[in-house]
């Protein structure tokens, strides 16, 4: 059993090159079992990058990662979930061609552990179905479960993104910038979703986004990263007073 006083993530001294170049280099933070951090910084400062190495995606070439407590360096994406990580992209990675219903059905299955089938659709008596059913109304799109998932707009394909983490039941969540792509009056519907789903469930949340209004919002702490490194990590009213933050985001909004 893992230790409640385990962090929900250790990253420790992690380090990346690719082709010579630096891409990340002596990373450092815990975060502990609740929290909600938001990672910021303009392009190329490393957030995906940082997001690949702890998902699983990317190996770090120098450091080490923990999930509640559990070495997850060496292991590859899917023991990573199995250790309670889940994952939103940048880009849509919705199956466009099945209903939301079955989206969100394939992530409950994942999660009881029943084998995955698009080809046939169990009856409304199914586990995975219900769950998949409650999954779908938490987020706000029980009239849209019949709809086919690539028809939606990019608000509702994130709102079908965060209904398959909840069916996953991870424990750590990373949402790599969930508004990018949504109007600008889906924001605060998005915003509150992931509002409940943290406050809700007690899960543990990462989230790169460019839109500070929605992080300060939303985060316990800030972290904020720099050519590949990690500049500072504090509370969003420490970090926004920080001189060296201020200093190094002169001309460089975040």
């Amino acid at each position: 059993m893992s230790n409640p006083a385990q962090p929900a993530l250790a990253v420790d001294n992690v380090g990346l090159q690719i082709g010579g170049a630096r891409i990340l280099e002596g990373v450092g933070f815990s975060v502990p079992r609740g929290e909600m951090v938001g990672v910021i910084g303009p392009n190329g400062a490393g957030k995906t990058t940082l997001f690949n190495l702890i998902s699983g995606v990317l190996r770090p070439m120098a450091g080490t990662i923990a999930i509640n407590g559990q070495d997850v360096t060496q292991l590859p994406v899917h023991r990573r979930a199995k250790a309670g990580l889940g994952r939103t992209f940048q880009t849509s990675s919705l199956f466009p061609g099945l209903t939301v219903l079955e989206n969100v059905r394939l992530a409950a299955q994942a999660r009881i552990g029943r084998s995955l089938s698009v080809l046939r659709f169990p009856g409304a008596s199914d586990a995975a179905t219900r769950a998949a059913k409650e999954n779908v109304d938490e987020v706000g799109l029980g009239a849209k479960s019949s709809a086919a998932a690539g028809d939606l707009s990019h608000g509702d394909k994130r709102k079908v993104e965060i209904a398959m983490l909840l069916a996953a039941d991870p424990a750590l969540i990373l949402l790599d910038e969930p508004m990018a792509g949504v109007a600008s009056g889906d924001v605060p519907a998005l915003s509150a979703i992931i509002r409940r789903m943290h406050r809700d469930r007690g899960c543990t949340v990462m989230m790169v986004e460019h839109h500070m209004d929605v992080v300060l919002g939303l985060v316990d702490r800030v972290a904020v990263m720099h050519h590949g490194s990690l500049l500072a990590i504090d509370t969003p009213e420490a970090v926004m007073a920080d001189p060296t933050v201020q200093s190094a985001y002169l001309g460089e909004p975040v």
